[in-house]
């Protein structure tokens, strides 16, 4: 059996408000494996985001318990998830987040600078990562001089180099057409394949969930549904 990278017990998650307070998610116990390649869907506030950036120490929980990658996260101070997400999270997000003002290859080796990797370490590292996503002929180009698609390659690109355990990744296809959602999709797919690191998406994206192997459906904070598909 699959040991679990994820483990989330009773999990909830309230946001003060005027009003008392809107719990985000409630009840909510999850096991996700080593390798899983799935997906969080559900309609807009259903908690899919916030359960996401719970997993990956960018949020606290408010009650129960997540234990990720063997550290039980409400134990942790903010040194300490700092260095987890450095070392061993891959984040990618629909509006890239590339830094204008460097170059391709210099966005993708921004998280071996900050693991102080050596120079020649990292451009192996930056090489390959370039090499997986299909654009190491746009490693000198600045992020406006690219289309939606190669931004987003460099995201993932940036979010793999460090060979993470675990990648998470907020509605990724949300601002590109067909065509470059689903090369996307096959560039994750595969190095989900090639490399055995785990793929967590938020999405609503029917592009998307089709390609999930297990797909978590949230209402309400709550989890509605859990399918895994045949065959994965």
């Amino acid at each position: 059996m699959t040991e679990s990278l994820v483990k989330i017990r009773n999990l909830s998650k309230l946001y003060p408000t005027g009003g008392g307070g809107f719990l985000a998610l409630s009840e909510l116990d999850l096991d996700i494996p080593s390798g899983a390649f799935m997906g969080l869907v559900g309609p807009s506030g259903s908690g899919k985001t916030t359960l996401l950036n719970i997993i990956g120490t960018l949020d606290n929980q408010s009650g129960g318990e997540i234990e990720v990658l063997g550290h039980k996260v409400s134990t942790l101070d903010a040194k300490e998830s700092a260095a987890l997400r450095a070392e061993k999270i891959g984040f990618i997000f629909q509006s890239y987040n590339l830094l204008p003002v460097y170059t391709v290859y210099e966005n993708v080796e921004l998280p071996l600078l900050l693991l102080k990797m050596p120079k020649a370490q990292r451009h192996e590292a930056v090489m390959q990562a370039l090499t997986w996503v299909g654009i190491t002929d746009k490693r000198k180009s600045r992020p406006n001089q690219l289309s939606g698609g190669e931004g987003q390659r460099v995201s993932i690109a940036r979010a793999m180099v460090k060979l993470p355990q675990l990648v998470l990744a907020d509605e990724p296809t949300a601002n590109l057409d067909t065509e470059n959602s689903l090369n996307i999709l096959d560039t994750m797919l595969q190095i989900n394949k090639d490399t055995g690191t785990t793929f967590i998406f938020a999405t609503h994206d029917q592009k998307v969930i089709d390609y999930m192997q297990r797909v978590v459906t949230l209402i309400d904070g709550k989890k509605a549904k859990d399918d895994l598909k045949t065959g994965s």
